[in-house]
């Protein structure tokens, strides 16, 4: 299926900068009431990627208190770790057997599921809660409607242990590549690995080269990318260069090419989390991720230290930009309206501040972001409110086809079977055939 230049142009131009400021599964929803009223059980299926504590224990009390609250509505959970979640997602929609409410990243894969037919518009049903959110639903909006409520908002940068750092000598988080590139040769002359990365899952991998893309060009560029898929600028192959040089310092994990980004104690985040390596670049959902890698359910606790992605000397690119993006639940169009319902009982004032306080990201309800608990990602709030732009992952803005093909061309240059321009020549090629 392709997309239309127009949907491309809504979707994922609103995205390119983000704002600062058990019965049946959803395809046989019915006419039954959204509180049960009628005396008909209402089941409404609901699939997210928080399967670890604390977050899982979290969102299930958070559906059994809506429970309470709506008598004959049943809120069916599927908590999956996130790369199982998108697969099935993705084999879920093809056949038509979609979830009532599952999480929504925006851009040219949100324009697709609308253009599709999928996914309901919120506009009305949600417009309390819209305006709530603010600026932050842009990137959920096709056409001026609204697709998808944003619960989780934030930007990618590098986790460390700062405890490891100490042990290595290391005083202070490097502000540019030089720094950085002379921390890692003092982890190794310390035994310490020095970065994790989950290239086995290919995104995280990916992230890199998004980074310096947007180190290299301008953010007219990148805008312009997003809406005509041109790489004929010559700053995508300079970001493929940098890349290029970072690997060849050997900063990664061993055996970082199968390493999985998050699932299990072997995983990037689970190196990290365990204190077997000193750093993982990762979004903002670390803190919560490694909480649940860990016996004690602390993470990484007090040594958690965060840092962005420093500048690159001659780069045409904002030096504080970030990237970023966020994750928004949307509801499948034949969902009953319970669906709704409880997607707006997700982003109220008192679901939101749980979410904060048990540290499972950045909140976008304005009035939950005084209880974000761990100190690194209230400082990333920050970070992410002073951003001059937050560029919206790639893969996710340049949708399936074209995010696809880039990310497996990144992931074979880590491989050191690819070059920077075959990034480049992969990923036009796709996005030609898309047009």
């Amino acid at each position: 299926m392709k997309r239309t230049a127009v949907l491309r142009t809504l979707a994922v131009g609103a995205s390119i900068a983000l704002l600062a400021s058990a019965c049946s599964s959803g395809s046989g929803g019915s006419d039954d009431s959204s509180d049960g009223a009628s005396g008909d059980a209402v089941t409404v299926t609901w699939w997210h990627n928080s399967n670890t504590a604390p977050g899982k224990d979290y969102y299930e009390q958070v559906a059994k208190d809506f429970e309470a609250d709506n008598p004959g509505v049943k809120i069916e959970i599927s908590a999956m770790q996130h790369e199982d979640m998108v697969t099935k997602l993705d084999a879920a929609f093809q056949g038509g057997d979609a979830p009532d409410i599952y999480m929504e990243r925006g851009g040219g894969e949100l324009a697709d599921h609308v253009e599709a037919g999928l996914t309901k518009d919120l506009s009305e049903s949600s417009k309390e809660t819209i305006d709530k959110l603010g600026g932050s639903v842009a990137g959920w909006q096709v056409d001026g409607k609204t697709y998808g409520l944003p619960f989780s908002l934030g930007v990618v940068g590098f986790w460390y242990n700062k405890a490891l750092f100490a042990q290595a000598g290391i005083t202070e988080p490097p502000a540019t590549w030089d720094d950085f590139n002379a921390d890692v040769e003092k982890l190794k002359a310390a035994g310490i690995e020095p970065v994790s990365v989950g290239a086995g899952d290919k995104w995280p991998a990916a992230h890199y080269w998004y980074y310096f893309a947007m180190r290299e060009c301008s953010q007219d560029v990148l805008a312009d990318a997003v809406k005509s898929l041109d790489f004929s600028d010559p700053c995508f192959v300079k970001a493929g260069e940098d890349l290029e040089a970072l690997i060849k310092t050997e900063p990664f994990n061993a055996g970082f090419l199968a390493t999985p980004a998050q699932e299990g104690p072997t995983s990037a985040s689970g190196l990290l989390a365990t204190r077997k390596v000193a750093m993982e670049m990762q979004g903002h959902w670390e803190p919560g991720v490694m909480q649940g890698l860990t016996e004690d359910k602390k993470g990484l606790g007090e040594d958690t230290g965060w840092f962005p992605f420093p500048p690159v000397d001659g780069g045409k690119g904002a030096p504080t930009a970030a990237l970023g993006g966020g994750d928004a639940w949307a509801v499948s169009e034949d969902a009953p309206d319970a669906a709704v319902d409880f997607v707006n009982y997700l982003l109220s004032d008192e679901v939101q501040k749980g979410f904060a306080e048990n540290s499972m990201g950045l909140p976008t309800n304005a009035s939950a972001s005084q209880y974000v608990a761990d100190p690194a990602l209230a400082e990333l709030l920050k970070v992410r409110d002073a951003a001059p732009y937050v560029q919206l992952y790639f893969d996710t803005a340049f949708g399936q086809s074209v995010g696809g093909a880039m990310n497996d061309e990144i992931a074979l240059l880590f491989a050191g079977q690819a070059s920077p321009q075959d990034i480049v020549d992969a990923t036009q090629d796709a996005a030609d055939a898309e047009k």
